[in-house]
């Protein structure tokens, strides 16, 4: 079968020949429709984030996927099931984490992610998975399901921000999404049920799709370069809720400064190394007299995965039509991984989805 993979020396994905993979007992075949494209597989393919298998010099990318099962083998799935595979899997055997079904929750070293490190990915034309880690996805998701992970990223972080807040009544009413790339659109589109007035930070310029989007959705985009996130409480209002999704250092703390009192701020970015100066008494005060808080989040759990197909069932079909430049098939799939002004998210495709 064909897979989109990454070699360890090289620097841009190649179509690579893999065996059609066989389901051991409690895993199912998967027939792999589309898997999408995001900054993760950007990372790995230049190689500052994540590695191939133990003993391969290559990684069959892809984390973002959704599939049709082709052979249910001893699984509580039937043939023909739309499912959508979680990411993360015990590296070798099950630990505590896995055991209480946290592995989202695991640290570096006590777990695998498939496409992205110690574990190849869903790039493929098929692939297997056991039944505990594959997520049932309704007939009218099937073109869209691989925005499901993306979405239990958020799922979590909003979860993890109103449980720190749960010691108070707490109605959050404003947020503000930093970063306005595929994720940040979702994010923003999510949340228009929970919050009264949403704001987008980002730093492109009219005219650009990303901001016909925000606004589409009723949100209000924040130019950075004329507001940074410091000022949105002056220019704009404190919030109640910072959704951190740029891997900017700087907004970190930043995030503090425009959440309103009680606030808190979800961080998901993962910046490299970086050394600048903040006023750490002044954020500290801010944290400490206006009970603000910061929660970092990463990856997300089958419960995630499961609140975030019920979630985008709600959409409208026209917002995954603009938030989707680009879908392309096998023999055009490096255009799946270009990156333009146009470009906000792309994903490749395996095969069509025939209901059965």
């Amino acid at each position: 079968m064909k897979a989109i993979a990454v070699y360890d020396d090289g620097d841009e994905p190649v179509i690579v020949e893999k065996p059609r993979p066989e389901p051991a007992p409690g895993e199912a075949l998967v027939r792999t429709l589309r898997v999408g494209v995001d900054g993760t597989d950007h990372e790995v393919i230049a190689g500052g984030h994540g590695g191939s298998p133990a003993g391969d010099d290559h990684l069959v990318l892809g984390h973002e996927a959704i599939g049709v099962v082709e052979d249910p083998n001893d699984t509580p799935f039937e043939a023909g099931d739309l499912v959508v595979p979680t990411v993360r899997r015990p590296p070798n055997g099950a630990n505590e984490y896995f055991a209480r079904g946290e592995p989202d929750m695991a640290p570096s070293g006590q777990y695998h992610e498939r496409g992205i490190v110690g574990d190849h990915g869903f790039m493929a034309e098929y692939f297997t998975s056991p039944a505990e880690f594959l997520v049932a996805v309704p007939p009218a998701l099937a073109e869209w399901g691989f925005l499901v992970e993306p979405a239990s990223i958020t799922e979590k972080a909003v979860e993890h921000a109103y449980a720190s807040r749960s010691a108070f009544h707490w109605e959050p009413e404003t947020a503000l999404v930093l970063g306005n790339g595929s994720l940040g659109l979702l994010t923003v589109a999510m949340l228009d049920d929970e919050f009264d007035r949403i704001y987008c930070l980002g730093r492109r310029e009219r005219p650009d799709p990303t901001i016909d989007v925000i606004e589409s959705l009723g949100a209000t985009y924040v130019d950075s370069n004329e507001t940074p996130v410091p000022e949105v409480p002056t220019a704009h209002e404190p919030v109640d809720f910072v959704y951190e999704a740029t891997g900017y250092a700087p907004h970190a703390f930043e995030a503090i400064e425009a959440l309103a009192p009680n606030g808190v701020g979800a961080l998901l970015g993962v910046p490299g190394d970086w050394a600048f100066e903040v006023d750490g008494g002044r954020l500290h005060r801010e944290l400490v007299l206006h009970n603000k808080a910061l929660v970092g989040s990463v990856n997300s759990g089958y419960e995630h995965f499961e609140a975030a197909v019920d979630r985008l069932s709600g959409l409208e079909e026209s917002f995954f039509a603009d938030l989707v430049t680009g879908v392309y098939g096998l023999d055009e799939f490096e255009a799946a991984f270009a990156d333009d002004d146009t470009t906000i998210k792309t994903a490749v495709e395996f095969a069509a989805y025939e209901e059965r």
